[in-house]
């Protein structure tokens, strides 16, 4: 599914601007412990997210799996910084109205490198 790719290929990889483009106006995300409102906000989240390494990047693992207006994905990811690698896990479902996301529900680890 493009719209997938295009969220954890272009936006979780710095490319901000097609947050216009995949995610709906009012889009709300759910991490288990916060809560974003709004595609601006996330724009946000995800720009102090990357500020935290010197690189950060994520690989599709599973999925896309689509059914009805759901999507879910399974991704790894590193977080680099100078002290070392930070592994990264992560289960995504993200819910699809009128082509964008709209709403998001991820379940994530992060580990220490070394």
């Amino acid at each position: 599914m493009t719209l997938y790719h295009r969220w954890l290929d272009e936006l979780w990889h710095g490319d901000l601007g097609v947050a216009d483009e995949i995610l709906t106006e009012d889009f709300k995300g759910h991490w288990p412990d916060r809560e974003v409102d709004g595609r601006d906000a996330l724009v946000e989240l995800i720009g102090q997210t990357r500020e935290m390494f010197t690189e950060l990047e994520f690989r599709l693992q599973l999925g896309p799996i689509a059914q009805g207006d759901l999507v879910a994905a399974r991704w790894t990811g590193v977080g680099r910084t100078p002290a070392g690698d930070m592994p990264l896990l992560g289960h995504d479902i993200l819910r699809v109205a009128d082509g964008r996301f709209a709403e998001y529900w991820v379940a994530s680890w992060a580990g220490s490198g070394g």
